[in-house]
């Protein structure tokens, strides 16, 4: 019995690992803290910490309670890809890069993060070269960087 308890807390050890590696939690949320539901809304607005939710083991902040219950209700549909790394590094250099959370495209009805800092705006990038042709390359390399 011994045995089985210590074996199955080094399962949930090892998933809890692979789920750190697998989304952008930086400032110890996803999206930066940003509200998830609210870029749907065309306005991406930071969440407040009295309305954070765990989601398979990442917190996120939302802006509002309506927000929140959203989210609850189908956390698949507001999910960043990709971990919420930028989509245009996972595309073109199979790299997890971190983004600025108000730099993003909704596409398809997903949620898309990119990095922009001084003179790189991965989101034009991204418009300029062939979101659809990127997309396909980005969702080849998440399979061989996500873990």
């Amino acid at each position: 019995m011994r045995k089985i308890v210590m074996l199955l807390i080094l399962v949930f050890a090892v998933k809890a690992q692979a789920q750190s590696i697998d989304y952008n939690t930086k400032k110890g949320y996803a999206a930066h803290g940003y509200d998830v539901v609210s870029y749907f809304d065309g306005t991406p607005k930071e969440g407040v910490k009295e309305l954070t939710f765990t989601y398979d083991g990442i917190k996120y902040k939302f802006a509002n309670k309506a927000n929140l219950e959203k989210f609850k209700n189908n956390p698949t549909a507001f999910l960043p890809e990709y971990g919420g790394y930028c989509a245009y590094a996972v595309a073109v250099n199979g790299k997890k890069v971190n983004v600025n959370p108000e730099t993003y495209e909704i596409r398809d009805g997903k949620l898309y993060l990119f990095y922009n800092a001084g003179k790189t705006n991965t989101l034009e990038l991204w418009l300029n070269e062939s979101p659809n042709t990127l997309k396909v390359k980005a969702d080849k390399n998440w399979e061989k960087i996500k873990n």
